[in-house]
């Protein structure tokens, strides 16, 4: 499975979920499928989906939709603490989608410890409900069956190597993607 395959299959269903989703080609990639005020971009802020999702969820009605983070092994392995806190604090409404192609992608194509770590038994460890797949029809599979979860849950994802090509660089004003998603978001939670 190709991100971009990987990233269709997620446009289709998250339509009611907020989306927090990793810097350079994945935000890029999934913008050119569906840009949609609840996606919340997170430009040169490698590392953070887990963090900024974590704490998303916790701040919502653990009744709503949950809140859907859109991350790569290499960015995880970036910062790693996002496991064992999500699982400490185990909100139910949060599911951690990692597209896990082996490499960083932007930078070259330089390996990154997946291919060694295994990132949903590291998830597991820390408190996640993990499942793992390497297709689309997978893809939709687990994430169905990790939306009825009460707890953290965990999408591990292999997908191949490479960004898709022709797809034009995100030159969104950070600042209005955040007042984007804010509005998005008070109009979807107003009580």
């Amino acid at each position: 499975m190709r991100r971009l395959e990987a990233l269709e299959a997620l446009a289709d269903l998250t339509s009611r979920h907020p989306v927090v989703v990793t810097c350079a080609a994945t935000s890029r990639e999934l913008a050119s499928v569906k840009d949609s005020d609840n996606h919340l971009y997170l430009l040169d802020a490698m590392g953070l989906v887990g963090s900024v999702a974590t704490g998303l969820a916790l701040s919502l009605d653990p009744a709503a939709p949950k809140v859907v983070g859109v991350e790569g092994d290499g960015s995880l392995l970036m910062n790693p603490n996002v496991l064992p806190t999500g699982g400490f604090l185990a909100p139910a409404n949060l599911l951690l989608v990692v597209l896990d192609n082996g490499v960083y992608g932007s930078t070259g194509a330089l390996p990154t410890y997946s291919s060694r770590v295994d990132l949903g038994r590291l998830a597991g460890a820390a408190g996640w409900v993990p499942r793992s797949t390497d297709t689309v029809d997978g893809l939709r599979a687990a994430f169905a069956e990790l939306l009825t979860v009460r707890e953290p849950a965990f999408l591990h994802a292999r997908i191949e190597p490479g960004n898709a090509q022709g797809i034009p660089k995100l030159l969104v004003d950070p600042v209005t993607i955040r007042d984007r998603f804010a509005r998005w978001l008070r109009e979807e939670y107003a009580s």
